[in-house]
């Protein structure tokens, strides 16, 4: 009888080695994202935090762009043309420092410049995306509206052509990542001919971008409102390669899927905190790792936290493989974020009272994913998604 193979020994990080289905390149895109994001946000980003800022996001942005990790999954234009489980991994590395970071990448690759990249004309291309790849400058994507979020079909903003041709474009965007410091707006108006997607230097007569303060989340990011006012486009503003809601509902279907991954590194990020301070925080004389309750609560995180990432990688897979629908993301994206919260929460309580400290990343995770869970899709939004899915029922109206 021939002896049984040798067992790989277990790997609390990675229980269900889940690396094995990486390839070295894979490895590589992680681990180069891991060493960026450990050098540059991690030792500052609780102060970043409290003061509610994120300084130097310029520089950030170029040395962003210098990794590969700016629009990393198109292809051209200075692109990196890496897979879709390396930019998850990159997702996951970035929200693992903080979800703030890991927005200002999404919003700029996975909205702004894959809008242009799928739907703009081949000067647009040229003329945005090497500068956007490489971040020297950045750009916002303009969607949500003070009073239509998960219901953009009725957005207020219009844009009309005048007698010249030019475009004319009125309306206000809110809670948009980046708009104070972005150099283009892809902003999404109504017209005659249907919902249409225009790309907008911020500089143009007409345009400011004020930024939102008093947020208790998503501290460590730019957040704005967009303010058009009469704002004067030429004719080629447009991107010519789509009409209607099919335009902006397929880039928020591409940022989606970086938030799948990305949520599992603030769930990582809380976990790894709580499992370190069970084992080196002691009462009643003995660690608490090392009490039943404690355990029972790491070991549901891990679950959690392990399937999440599982589920991440094989829509990676569906995605590369021109095999991924929307609503398998809506799948992920509700399932990913939700579980996040609730390994953060879950988390702050083992730290106790040391939990709502910014010495440890818990609450800042946990507040951050509460902004996480809205946007892009709210939890109601993607049931209904897989409600109709499931059913063939129409529930939205």
């Amino acid at each position: 009888m021939a002896a049984s193979p040798k067992l790989p020994a277990f790997d609390p990080a990675d229980p269900l080695g889940i690396d094995d289905l990486l390839e070295p390149e894979d490895l590589a895109v992680r681990d180069t994202v891991r060493g960026w994001a450990a050098d540059r946000v991690l030792p500052y980003v609780a102060d970043w935090y409290e003061k509610g800022e994120l300084p130097g996001i310029r520089e950030l942005a170029r040395e962003l762009g210098s990794i590969g990790a700016l629009g990393m999954s198109l292809e051209g234009y200075g692109c990196a043309g890496a897979s879709a489980v390396q930019y998850g991994l990159a997702c996951l590395e970035l929200e693992a420092a903080d979800s703030g970071i890991r927005s200002l990448v999404s919003v700029q690759g996975s909205l702004a410049m894959y809008a242009i990249h799928r739907f703009g004309s081949e000067e647009q291309k040229e003329a945005w995306l090497p500068r956007m790849a490489a971040g020297e400058v950045i750009g916002c994507f303009g969607l949500t509206e003070p009073d239509h979020g998960s219901d953009p079909a009725n957005m207020r903003t219009r844009a009309k052509r005048d007698a010249g041709g030019d475009w004319v474009l009125n309306g206000r965007k809110m809670w948009i990542t980046n708009g104070s410091v972005a150099g283009v707006a892809v902003v999404w108006a109504q017209t005659e001919e249907g919902i249409r997607g225009f790309v907008v230097p911020t500089d143009s007569a007409g345009f400011s971008a004020p930024e939102i303060k008093h947020k208790w989340s998503l501290r460590a990011s730019v957040t704005s409102e967009l303010v058009m006012d009469d704002v004067r486009l030429p004719a080629d503003a447009v991107l010519p390669e789509v009409t209607g809601l099919r335009g902006p509902l397929s880039c928020l279907s591409h940022a989606r899927y970086g938030i799948v991954w990305g949520s599992m590194g603030a769930a990582r990020s809380s976990f790894e905190a709580a499992v370190e301070y069970a084992k080196s925080r002691e009462q009643f004389g003995r660690p608490i790792g090392g009490f039943q309750l404690t355990q029972a609560k790491l070991a549901d995180m891990a679950v959690e936290l392990h399937k999440g990432i599982l589920l991440a990688h094989h829509l990676g897979r569906r995605m590369d493989a021109g095999r991924l629908r929307p609503e398998q993301v809506s799948f992920g994206k509700l399932n990913n974020v939700r579980e996040a919260i609730d390994i953060c929460r879950t988390a702050r309580t083992i730290l106790g009272a040391n939990g709502i400290s910014l010495e440890y990343p818990v609450m800042r995770h946990a507040t951050n994913l509460e902004s996480v869970l809205t946007y892009e899709g709210t939890v109601e939004m993607h049931q209904l998604v897989l409600g109709k899915a499931l059913t063939g029922l129409d529930a939205f109206r």
